[in-house]
């Protein structure tokens, strides 16, 4: 068999193509956004993105149900869009077997939270294995399987961001190719009217403590659940990325209980490590899961006393907080100057933020690249919550405030953003005769994370036509009858559009089209440059906060504009913030 270094989201889709899954369906989210990526690699699975985590997650259950084996991704956050299927479906079963991966995101490098998914498994009661490195993301993918359809119950993938992103040799297998299992009409199995549901909770009760049995016993033969004793006056218990951690911080210093599958968890495998080891501690990043697990059982262990419940572990951390030494760490002579996130030069987002800051606007943000808008110089979101917020939340703010606020107020959403959760928002505005603006923040693609397509773009994943929604005729069949649509570099026109929008005694929609500046489709003009003579070094090109402008030393001691050619596409939004007329187009020489 060959070897391959992978990605844990790379091994989770060779996972999926081994285990002859037929159907994927996601959303994109980082950190879990290349596991569907890759699985569109393989041919013989058909793969979609979702408009949101709820119709991925539904669409695998449907497929399970009709005989294939199906997968679904998704990150923490997106876990909860789709929990209202999760739940049932853990009542129902399923037919062919269907895993979900949830990837949560500790430290939050990509998120606005750091939620623990295994709460989601625990108030589910579906069973949890989480890997610890490529190898296991692959071989826990196939094992999910095996465990849904003996259990008959959907199985979840638990990752992080770490092991999602970190690569390590994968040893490659071929693909089972199965036959698509026979449906069977089963209202009472799959029909969760009460009557129904009552005694499909006996079973799920029933199927806990069977999979708790797994846990002890077929688990540890497995090598899912593992001792390994060392040094035993000290005892560690950790899952995951976790694990790895302890290994490289304590090496033969300590003795080590790997829980390669979170829920449900063992106790009498628990309780015989702890006879046998001195002191033991939990190692868990985000909550005390394991921790309040052993500590119900009676179990003597060490966990957040020492280990805080917030962000990121390390080597570092484990080795202090056990040894009280440090590792080796690589210094600089010189401070790391802080690399705060930006919009990119020539992002259509930040002309439309830019025209708005004309106004002392309240702005209800959403998730998505525009989010970084909230930074400075921009300034110009005042919230932001969860996906499709931002409409439904300015709703409620303009409700509460009242007429005079709503014609000071705007919320701003991404395309995507907007087709995963904003619709029901927007359709709330016009039902319940609201007088919010909304702006879509159409740049023709998903861009937070990494240019995936969507509903709106008229693209699917694997960049086949297809047809786009019509997001002007959308808001049109909603009940919304003014809707404008501009080019967010035409900053005047921008100004007029929201204006004459906000004085309207009904909703509006605003949709500010134009492509993000990173497709390759997009051909940009020829970089601006600042003219010396007419530049008086008033700084106010700075606040349009572009990465590609700076301010230089200039003549009589006085600092200039300065544009970074290299950087500069062209868009001329920054021309239009200079009062002086001092930015211009580059003037080509010639031959």
């Amino acid at each position: 068999m060959s070897k391959s270094l992978l990605l844990g989201n790379e091994a989770v889709a060779r996972g999926i193509y081994e285990s002859g899954a037929t159907v994927v369906s996601a959303y994109p989210g980082t950190p879990s956004t290349e596991i569907t990526e890759n699985v569109v690699k393989y041919g013989e699975i058909y793969s979609e993105w979702a408009p949101n985590e709820k119709v991925a997650f539904e669409v695998a259950h449907g497929a399970c149900l009709g005989g294939a084996r199906s997968f679904c991704a998704m990150k923490h956050v997106g876990l909860n869009v789709a929990a209202d299927p999760l739940y049932t479906a853990s009542y129902i079963g399923v037919n062919g077997g269907m895993v979900c991966a949830v990837a949560d995101d500790p430290g939050m490098h990509s998120s606005q939270n750091e939620q623990d998914s295994r709460h989601h498994a625990i108030a589910s009661k579906v069973p949890m294995l989480e890997p610890c490195d490529s190898q296991e993301c692959k071989d826990y993918t196939k094992l999910a399987y095996e465990l849904s359809e003996r259990f008959d119950t959907p199985a979840l993938l638990r990752l992080s961001t770490r092991i999602s992103h970190s690569r390590s040799l994968v040893e490659l297998a071929d693909r089972e190719n199965r036959e698509l299992k026979p449906y069977t009409k089963d209202p009472m199995k799959n029909v969760m009217m009460p009557a129904m549901a009552r005694g499909a909770h006996v079973k799920v009760e029933k199927r806990t403590e069977a999979l708790r049995r797994w846990a002890e016993t077929e688990a540890v033969d497995l090598g899912v659940n593992t001792i390994e004793y060392n040094d035993k006056r000290i005892g560690i218990i950790a899952a995951g990325t976790c694990y790895t951690y302890a290994k490289e911080a304590l090496g033969t210093r300590a003795s080590y209980l790997k829980l390669g599958m979170v829920n449900p968890l063992p106790i009498q495998l628990i309780i015989d490590f702890a006879r046998n080891v001195g002191q033991v501690y939990v190692i868990e990043e985000l909550d005390d899961i394991i921790e309040t697990h052993c500590r119900k059982h009676g179990i003597p262990v060490i966990g957040k006393l020492l280990f805080p419940l917030v962000g990121e572990f390390s080597q570092n951390t484990i080795r202090e907080a056990l040894l009280g030494e440090e590792l080796p760490r690589q210094t600089f002579d010189e401070p790391i100057p802080p690399r705060p996130p930006v919009l990119c030069a020539g992002c259509p987002h930040r002309g439309l933020f830019y025209a708005l800051k004309k106004y002392k606007l309240y702005v209800s943000g959403d998730i998505g690249c525009y989010t970084l808008g909230a930074q400075a110089p921009l300034a110009m979101i005042d919230s932001c919550v969860c996906m499709g917020a931002s409409i439904s939340g300015l709703h409620g703010f303009n409700t509460a405030r009242g007429k005079e606020q709503a014609k000071k107020s705007v919320a701003v959403i991404g395309d995507s953003t907007f087709c995963h959760s904003g619709v029901t928002g927007l359709m709330d505005i016009a039902y319940n005769k609201g007088i919010s603006t909304v702006i879509v923040l159409d740049n023709s693609i998903t861009g937070m994370t990494g240019h995936q397509n969507n509903p709106a773009n008229g693209y699917t994943i694997s960049g086949d036509p297809t047809t786009a929604i019509d997001l002007e005729a959308l808001a049109h069949a909603l009940g919304i009858r003014r809707v404008v649509t501009v080019d967010p570099f035409d900053i005047e026109a921008v100004r007029r559009a929201v204006e004459t929008e906000l004085e309207a005694e009904e909703p509006s929609l605003i949709v500010s089209r134009r492509p993000c500046a990173l497709l390759k489709s997009v051909k940009h003009k020829p970089s601006m440059r600042v003219n010396p003579d007419k530049c008086v070094g008033c700084k106010a090109c700075l606040q349009v906060g572009c990465p590609a402008l700076s301010h230089v030393p200039g003549k009589d001691g006085k600092t200039m504009a300065a544009i970074d050619p290299t950087q500069c596409v062209g868009c001329a939004v920054c021309a239009q913030a200079c009062r002086f007329g001092a930015i211009e187009p580059t003037v080509k020489e010639e031959n």
